[in-house]
């Protein structure tokens, strides 16, 4: 039987895959690349300097297909990604079928970890519910972009005895959640930590994490919410794309 494996290849940085990872890769006999257009080429190429430091299989090839374009104006937010999701996997049961022999093994290479955050698994489970290509599948973790943030400007995401959440600035812009005092925001496109009114927030934001174009900014948030709306503008303008975490900081717990 055909086998996927979903590999988890870190945020950025070609030396942040597992062992695991390494190994998974040498394995595969074809590589999915969903192609996000010009403005995000460096994407792969990022994959592809993988692909050219850790050993592969003879003989591989890489697949390269057009992401389909998501409606990001519908109102029902839900809706709009299923309906995306199901015409990724239109396309790639196709590729599966054609390009991965009975017995061979593709994989994808998910940005950070697929469990946090990505469509490739509820992509693949969208393929198997149509019953027309049969395959099982494996997941590697792979280091995200939550860990690497911590890293990267030296802090811990929770405090002794505090919870912290993972949450989006979708969910954000409806307010801080209760009884938590760290929250870690993805998927921001609108700079939403701008309309935090919590007193006393710390915030610690990274853009392309893991890359030779990381940028980080720390400090209180009244003092750098400015600094990083104008640092992310000019940096999406001169790349044409931008992928940015933070982490929003209550600087005394409130016990709730």
């Amino acid at each position: 039987m055909r086998k996927i494996l979903v590999i988890g290849i870190g945020a950025g940085d070609p030396e942040q895959l597992t062992l695991e990872a390494v190994r998974a890769i040498a394995e595969v006999d074809v590589f999915f690349v969903l192609d996000k257009g010009a403005a995000k080429r460096d994407l792969l190429g990022l994959r592809q300097e993988i692909l050219r430091r850790h050993p592969t299989k003879p003989g591989h090839r890489v697949v390269e297909l057009r992401d389909p374009d998501r409606d990001r104006t519908a109102p029902a937010y839900v809706d709009a990604v299923d309906e995306w999701r199901r015409r990724r996997a239109e396309l790639l049961r196709v590729l599966l079928r054609d390009e991965v022999p009975e017995d061979g093994r593709g994989a994808f290479l998910v940005w950070g970890d697929p469990a946090l955050y990505d469509s490739t698994l509820g992509v693949i489970e969208e393929m198997l519910a149509d019953g027309t290509v049969e395959f099982d599948y494996a997941v590697i973790p792979g280091v995200s972009s939550v860990a690497t943030l911590a890293a990267r400007h030296r802090i811990g995401l929770n405090r002794v005895g505090r919870p912290f959440q993972v949450t989006t600035g979708r969910l954000l812009a409806e307010g801080w959640p209760s009884g938590v005092d760290d929250l870690v925001v993805m998927l921001d496109a609108h700079c939403t930590f701008g309309q935090v009114t919590e007193p006393d927030v710390e915030i610690y934001w990274g853009a392309y994490l893991g890359t030779a174009d990381e940028i980080l900014v720390a400090g209180p948030l009244a003092e750098v919410a400015a600094k990083i709306v104008e640092v992310r503008r000019a940096a999406r303008e001169r790349k044409g794309w931008i992928m940015d975490t933070y982490l929003l900081r209550r600087r005394a717990p409130r016990m709730e």
